[in-house]
């Protein structure tokens, strides 16, 4: 069990290590296309909330 622990601890430092922090523009750029991932979810539930309340009233 301690094994696995230091084995994991080991693979996650490593991974750490290779991280960079994002510069402004690419965090601009995940910002705008989680907010338009997320604005078209929210669309397509309400077209499927407006059918459902229309066909099946």
């Amino acid at each position: 069990m301690l094994e696995k622990a230091k084995i994991f601890f080991g693979k996650c430092r490593r991974v750490w290590q290779v991280l960079k922090k994002p510069t402004k523009k690419e965090f601009e750029q995940t910002t705008k296309i989680s907010a338009i991932g997320i604005a078209l979810l929210g669309v397509v539930g309400f077209i499927i909330a407006l059918i459902m309340e229309i066909f099946f009233k």
